[in-house]
């Protein structure tokens, strides 16, 4: 699978270091999953994926608060879920997750954000068929054999687990995200370095400089979107 995990995540936190748009993001998710069921993690499994989650990216602890009063109060906001997919350059593929207040704005900027940086938007089901929804647990100190065996005494099947830089990621049918990390942390594993609900393509492709370039504009107008939670894609930027 080779999404290189850690430098990712590590991307993403430098691109959003000026800024409280990761935290502000965060401070959404919670509330809407929070404001699903319960706002208890132990009984909400919705808000536990998104709180793990926030841990590996650092979110301070009030704004988790926050978004938890907020839902355990009187906030009343009404957010939908939805999902755009999409065309990069020579035929990449992007999935966008978004989590809006207010519809009608959120399909004009992810539409505007294509055409204004080389791709265009299909329509559901273009792409995502291209797409597995995958649960993605990464850990350090660890070898690749040492955690699959902490699965497997676990009684927990994955699909695989591989060592990616110095990490380990455990790739997992998304039902299984909870139960990978109970297994883990059952074993004395304490912290995660990606704890995710992903959607992996089935298979990469590579762009030359050029398009690499004005995929990446297109990716980063995207993620800064304030609607946009989530962007997937299938290019391999390599190491």
């Amino acid at each position: 699978m080779g999404r290189k995990w850690n430098n990712i995540k590590e991307k993403k936190a430098s691109k959003d270091a000026n800024t409280s748009r990761v935290y502000a993001k965060f401070g959404v998710e919670i509330y809407v999953a929070a404001k699903k069921g319960e706002p208890d993690p132990e009984s909400n499994r919705a808000l536990k994926v998104v709180l793990e989650r926030a841990k590996t990216y650092n979110v301070p602890k009030a704004i988790i608060d926050r978004a938890l009063d907020k839902a355990k109060g009187s906030g009343d906001e009404t957010y939908v879920e939805l999902r755009y997919e999409g065309f990069g350059p020579n035929g990449s593929m992007i999935i966008v997750d978004a989590l809006t207040n207010n519809v009608n704005r959120t399909a004009p900027e992810v539409r505007s954000a294509f055409n204004k940086n080389g791709g265009n938007m299909g329509v559901s089901g273009s792409v995502s068929y291209m797409f597995d929804p995958t649960a993605v647990i990464g850990l350090e100190g660890k070898t690749a054999d040492e955690v699959m065996e902490l699965l497997i005494e676990g009684d927990v099947d994955v699909r695989d687990v591989l060592e990616e830089d110095e990490a380990v990621i455990v790739y997992a049918e998304p039902d299984q995200f909870h139960a990978v990390q109970e297994a883990l942390k059952n074993a004395g594993v304490s912290e995660f370095t990606v704890a995710e609900l992903s959607m992996i393509p089935q298979t990469y492709v590579t762009l030359d400089a050029d398009a690499q370039v004005q995929f990446e504009k297109l990716i980063d107008a995207l993620e800064d979107l304030e609607d946009v939670q989530q962007v997937y894609h299938n290019v391999d930027f390599g190491d």
